[in-house]
This record gives structure tokens, sequence and C-alpha cells, in this order.
């Protein structure tokens, strides 16, 4: 590009400038705008050219789906080990178990799905990181998916065989791996959303892994009524319990008025966060009261099928939420929009 050479107006007009910084500490006079610049001028309207500070999750559809099965796999493990630690109906705990060995068969194929490649999910097993969420989480993911299908397949071989030592210790010895890495794999996703940059996501930290531990947890006692338990009182008072908490946990996010939390209640992510909210919380609430007052067990059937539909919405809802984040760069600036 050629240079532009100086003339009398050019040297008037920066002797102006350098006048009006030194009495007011700052100029008014718009710079050079090169033509065919391919970004807009910068403005209050706009930001920083329009470009947004934060990069945009570059999770897919897998990622809630993940989200979802991980949850519910990992409650039912523990209610199928508490179950059968207690003696309860072996329908009950073998139910609870084929739900933790199916979310943990599928739970690695929509993770690697997401990564792209095998390989990338591998590498994240090479060592591990107590700092990061995503190692921990990894390493957990491995041992709860050994520990839930080695339980449900020992389980099978002397449902069908009879009982065996080998098979006997193998289903002892996974149903303590599922239950030991099946707390941690619970929430461990709400852990991860709110150790990022992502204002919405970050907003949250403290409340995320127990809002998705709760949530998981309405969806495996679904889940399992829905299989046939719906005459269990412990599935019916863990239900009520998860029911209870996503209506405090809704009524929580409706009353922050942050930037932040906007995109919790606004727009597209807005809807199905609150849609997500009202099946798992008002909603399965309300039909398990009513199912305890009339003996309906339809009812309760309409309240598990709600609250799993909730808790998929809810992983859905949060995801989409940080996209929206990510993409408005008034929020890390706390800059608030005009009215």
């Amino acid at each position: 590009m050629s240079g532009r050479t100086p003339d009398a107006d050019s040297e008037r007009k920066l002797v102006e400038i350098r006048n009006q910084a030194q009495r007011e500490g700052k100029i008014q006079s718009q710079g050079m705008r090169i033509s065919g610049a391919p970004f807009p001028l910068a403005s209050p309207e706009t930001g920083y050219y329009g470009i947004p500070l934060l990069k945009e999750p570059s999770w897919t559809w897998e990622i809630p789906l993940y989200f979802f099965a991980g949850g519910a796999s990992a409650s039912a493990a523990i209610i199928g080990a508490v179950a059968n630690y207690t003696g309860a109906d072996r329908k009950l705990v073998r139910d609870a178990r084929w739900i933790a060995a199916a979310g943990s068969v599928i739970s690695p194929p929509l993770l690697i799905a997401d990564l792209g490649r095998p390989e990338r999910f591998i590498n994240m097993l090479r060592v591990f990181k107590p700092q990061s969420p995503m190692s921990v989480g990894s390493w957990t993911l491995m041992g709860f998916s050994g520990g839930a299908a080695a339980t449900a397949f020992a389980d099978f071989i002397q449902q069908k065989y009879g009982p065996s030592l080998p098979m006997r210790i193998l289903e002892n010895a996974g149903q303590l791996a599922s239950l030991a890495f099946g707390l941690p794999f619970s929430n461990y996703t709400g852990v991860l959303l709110g150790a990022t940059t992502i204002p919405t996501w970050n907003e949250h930290a403290g409340e995320l892994p127990v809002h998705f531990g709760m949530s998981g947890l309405s969806a495996a006692v679904g889940l399992l009524e829905l299989m046939g338990n719906d005459k269990s009182r412990a599935l019916q008072a863990l239900g009520l319990g998860a029911a209870a908490f996503e209506c405090y946990e809704g009524w929580r996010i409706e009353s922050q008025q942050t930037l932040a939390n906007r995109p919790l209640k606004y727009g597209t992510s807005g809807g199905i966060v609150r849609a997500g909210g009202l099946l798992s919380g008002p909603v399965p609430l309300a039909l398990r009261t009513l199912s305890i007052l009339t003996g309906s067990r339809k009812l309760r059937r309409a309240a598990a099928a709600s609250a799993v539909a909730g808790s998929l919405l809810t992983r859905v809802g949060w995801i989409a939420a940080g996209h929206a984040s990510a993409r408005d760069w008034r929020v890390p600036l706390e800059i608030p929009e005009k009215t």
C-alpha cells in the first residue's frame, strides 16, 4: 500500500488532535478506515468489531445425550447397589443394573463421536490430572463403565446358569466399582460446565453439580418406574425429593437478574431450560402427590415419564444456553443492553 504524502491540512489536523488530547485527555477525531476492510467499525452497539470475546463450545448433539445417559445410569447404579445391600426386591435391583449397564455402553461412543476420533479419547487416558475435570471425568467413565457392565453380566450368568463363586466375586467387585465411580459420575458433568469461562455456566459453578445430580436421579427413578417398579415407596420418595429440588432450582434461576443468566430464561435456550425445569419439577411433584392421595399408578407413571423428558431437556437447554452466552460479547464485560 502506497503511503500518503503529508500536506498542510493533515499537519494542522494532527496539531489539533495533539492539543485536544493534552486538554481533555482524550480525542474525538475518528481514525482512518481503509477501504475494503473486512470488519465494520467498532461501536458501543457492536463491541470490538462485533466479534465475541469467547469461543463457542464445539460440543454438538452427542454431549447432552452423553450427559443424560451418564447421569441416569450412574444414579441407577447407586440405587441398584443400595437396593441390593438392603435386600430390596430383586426385580428392582436387576432393572437398575441393566439401566446402569446400558448407560455404560452408550456413554463412551457418544463421547468419542463428539471428539471425532477414538485416539483422542485414548489420549485423555494417558495421564491422570486431578486438577482437570475432563481428565477426572474420563477415568471415572472408564471405571464406572467397567463396573456396571461386569455387575450386569455376572448377574445375568448366575440367573441363567445358577450361582457360582467366580461370578459372585465378579458381581460384588463390579457393584462396588459402579457404586464408587457412579457417585462422582452422576454429577461430574456439572463440574465440567462450571469449570469453563462461559459466563452462564461459570456463574452457576457451585449449583450445577447438585442440579445435574438430582436431574440424573429423577431420570433414573422415572426409568425404573416405567419398567414396572411403580409400587416401591423408596422410589416414590426419591422422585418426590428430586422433583422438589428441581422446583427450588427453577425458582433460583428465575429469581436471578444477571446478564449471564439471560440465556437460561430467554430465547430458544431459555425456552428449553424452562420446559425442562417444568417437566422435572412442578409437573412430577404434582402428579406424584396426586398419585399418593389417589393411589393411581397411571399418575405415577405420568410423573416418571415427565421426569425423564425433563432431565433430557435440562441437558439440552444448558448446552444451548452456553452457546448463546458465548455469542454475547457484552456478558464477559458486564455491559448492560440498552432498553
